[in-house]
């Protein structure tokens, strides 16, 4: 790993890990992303002589490949025909996810789109319930922007932080994921919670 982090391919590796985590929830895009940001913090300190990604370009290569991901399942959604739609049907997630997000939107609010970039799979639930329910792309995007963010933010930040404290150590990067994945639980609780009919807010 440390050869691929002090390594341009890094960018490369995070953005297709994170673009791709939006059709497979089990690519471990955090995980590549906090321990670039941790090789990073040791470089800052010493720790590591080789080069490493720079933390603006790290973020901003996550947050992009986010929104990237969400677009393109969006999109496969938007268009996926008859039988999507009776996928979507049979699923209680995706149907509950469609049906807040639709609230939440025509709202003027989409704070369930950026909640669930962080929580397990809440990523691909909200892209396709939104393509699905064929909500406007002016509609979702700028959430899905702020979600990428947000969640690039997070993480390199706490890859970054982790390492300075703990150096540019597994256990450094163990303890920023398993930060990571409270935040995760967190987001997954709040996305589960009804939506509270005249409000838009959550019970």
């Amino acid at each position: 790993m440390g050869s691929l982090t002090g390594s341009p391919w890094i960018y490369a590796a995070v953005a297709m890990s994170v673009l791709l985590d939006v059709f497979l929830p089990i690519l471990p895009s955090g995980v590549l992303v906090i321990t670039a940001a941790t090789a990073a913090a040791g470089s800052a300190t010493g720790a590591v002589p080789h080069a490493v990604p720079d933390m603006l370009v790290l973020t901003l290569c996550a947050a992009t490949a986010s929104v990237l991901g969400d677009l393109v399942a969006y999109r496969l959604a938007w268009r996926g025909g008859e039988r999507l739609d009776r996928a979507i049907a049979r699923s209680r997630r995706l149907t509950r996810a469609q049906e807040r997000l639709g609230v939440a939107l025509s709202r003027g609010g989409g704070v369930l789109v950026v909640i669930a970039r962080f929580a397990p799979a809440g990523r691909s639930v909200v892209s396709l319930g939104a393509g699905a329910a064929h909500r406007r792309v002016r509609e979702f995007l700028p959430w899905s922007i702020l979600a990428g963010l947000s969640w690039a933010g997070y993480s390199v930040a706490l890859g970054y932080f982790g390492g300075q404290w703990l150096g540019a150590t597994w256990l450094a990067t163990g303890v920023s994921f398993a930060a990571l994945l409270v935040a995760g639980v967190g987001a997954a609780y709040l996305m589960r919670r009804p939506v509270v009919e005249g409000t838009g807010t959550r019970a």
